[in-house]
């Protein structure tokens, strides 16, 4: 009986230390992480049926066009955080019986898809997608373009910011452009370096050839970002577009810096006082003979289809 008793003491003392242990590991690391690593700088993605077109309760800009396309429909498609754009332009001058969504993803034979930027650009090289709505290509873009002897026609259709987020309880609101590079490029490593706690930071970066990843590339000047060591201790700053923070993934924990002490909202990129503004593009290839393609190009350069652009959130060229 005793050796029993014995034995369960043991058991019982074994599970009280991986306890410990446990509650040890979340207080040092697991919990640093989930403060600093909120959803709104995770790779969420959108949710499709959010911002459907025709359907009456979606978030989708409904503008009534009294122009409508006929024949054969280019197939849209392009990047999440620019999704609310191509799906109000099918909903705006497309037959509502060309869009087939099965609860989760458009089908093969719908006008409108959703690959994100990477799928998009290699669907438009293919030809499997007639229009793509997304930022600049990246070079392994570009290059697979060239591979297959294919041309891509970028057109400017709008604008957007393209910001660093943080955890919004960092005391830091606002970064020069050379300090981000400097973070980036590993040469400023604590927050206290910038007016901050004295934290690690933990540069986030995004998946090669995603929009986001590439306009930070450009964004360096060809200054080399190597990969966080301090993810587990540090906290921690991303990059995004305004309107996927601001609007599609809304309260996520985080919040936009000023960059040059410029915040990012709309009245800054219409007056080119923020710093970094990427260009929206409607992208297609040059040897693309469907009639319809320069119709919705100009529509979406149109009075009707620029207001479309600012009402969903963006900003429009013209």
């Amino acid at each position: 009986m005793k050796k029993i008793h014995n034995q369960l003491l043991v058991i019982v003392g074994l599970i009280m230390f991986f306890v410990c242990l446990n509650m040890g590991i979340y207080n040092l690391f697991t919990k640093r992480c989930i403060s600093d690593y909120s959803d709104g700088l995770k790779a969420k993605s959108i949710e499709l049926d959010r911002y459907l077109p025709f359907v009456e309760d979606s978030e989708v800009v409904k503008v009534d066009s009294e122009l409508m396309l006929e024949g054969d429909l280019p197939v849209l498609d392009g990047a999440a955080a620019l999704y609310p754009i191509f799906s109000a332009t099918v909903h705006a001058i497309y037959p509502q019986d060309c869009v087939h969504f099965d609860g989760e993803n458009f089908t093969e034979e719908s006008a409108l898809q959703y690959r994100n930027t990477r799928g998009a650009y290699k669907a438009i090289v293919d030809g499997d997608v007639d229009i793509a709505i997304c930022v600049k290509p990246s070079e392994e873009q570009l290059n697979y373009a060239k591979e297959q002897g294919v041309e891509l026609e970028l057109v400017p259709i709008g604008k957007e910011a393209f910001v660093f987020i943080v955890n919004k309880n960092n005391p830091v609101d606002d970064l020069s452009e050379d300090e981000i590079r400097d973070i980036y490029a590993g040469k400023i490593t604590n927050w206290s370096k910038v007016g901050g706690d004295k934290k690690l930071i933990s540069p986030i970066q995004r998946n090669q050839g995603s929009g986001s990843q590439t306009a930070m590339i450009s964004f360096m000047n060809g200054r080399e970002m190597p990969r966080d060591y301090n993810s587990f201790l540090g906290s921690a700053i991303g990059f995004s577009f305004r309107f996927y923070v601001e609007g599609i993934v809304e309260d996520g924990g985080v919040k936009m810096l000023s960059v040059n002490g410029v915040y990012p909202n709309v009245e800054n990129i219409k007056n080119d006082s923020y710093p970094v503004v990427q260009n929206i593009y409607a992208v297609y290839r040059k040897d693309n003979t469907n009639e319809n393609i320069p119709i919705v190009i100009d529509w979406l350069l149109s009075d009707e289809g620029q207001q479309m652009i600012e009402d969903t959130g963006y900003v429009g060229v013209n």
